[in-house]
């Protein structure tokens, strides 16, 4: 059985931005719980403990049991986790009740494994198209990762998500002909730039490609 983790989270009264901003100021975490046909819940959670247990590997696959003084406790799992773009703070985490009794649809990594043929002896290269996959399962059932041995591959061949081995009780929940991993030819190096062209274009002020959140545009995304 997949292990769940154990949160201790606290009812959050008060909304806005300045609400989350002493909360932030106090270590602590926004969130939101809801989902099963119950009225949602505002909590709060200590930043520290989430953050550790994150560190040490729980996913959004993860199962988290939320136990708050006075209310029944609930099995959820994380559905938005918003993070700080500058800081990397976690500013607020939405988190859906589940039934450990019925299936849920989750995406699940892909571990590829092996040298293809096409790659050691064909000169070929591969071309990852995705790295993960939908299941449908028992949220006890989730795996952390499915592996695919795609040795055998070789140049103008691919493998399908139809070919990755489930654990018993995993069932894919989506096209079985959807390209995982494909080998293909070698693509031909670049025409290097002169060396009058790399000399302008380190000269050459980089370019800004965003900017970080404002405070304000902070609250905005963090829900309730």
């Amino acid at each position: 059985m997949k292990r769940e983790l154990t949160l201790e989270v606290q009812p959050r009264a008060e909304r806005g931005k300045n609400a989350n901003r002493r909360l932030r100021r106090d270590g602590k975490v926004a969130g939101v719980v809801y989902g099963r046909k119950l009225p949602p819940l505002t909590v709060q959670l200590d930043r520290r403990q989430i953050v550790t247990m994150l560190r040490e590997g729980a996913t959004e696959n993860s199962i988290f049991l939320l136990r708050m003084e006075g209310s029944e406790d609930h099995h959820t799992m994380i559905r938005e986790l918003q993070v700080d773009p500058i800081d990397r703070r976690i500013l607020h985490i939405d988190f859906q009740r589940i039934d450990l009794a019925q299936t849920v649809t989750v995406k699940v990594e892909i571990e590829v494994v092996g040298i293809p043929e096409g790659v050691k002896n064909e000169g070929g290269m591969v071309d990852f198209v995705t790295r993960e996959v939908e299941v449908e399962c028992l949220p006890t059932e989730i795996t952390d990762k499915l592996v695919l041995d795609v040795s055998d591959l070789h140049i103008g061949q691919h493998a399908e998500a139809g070919a990755l081995v489930l654990p018993e009780g995993v069932v894919l929940a989506e096209d079985p002909h959807r390209v995982i991993v494909a080998v293909s030819v070698m693509k031909a190096e670049e025409e290097k730039p002169a060396e009058g062209a790399l000399v302008e274009a380190e000269k050459a002020e980089p370019e800004v490609i965003g900017r970080g959140k404002t405070e304000e545009e902070e609250e905005e995304g963090e829900g309730e």
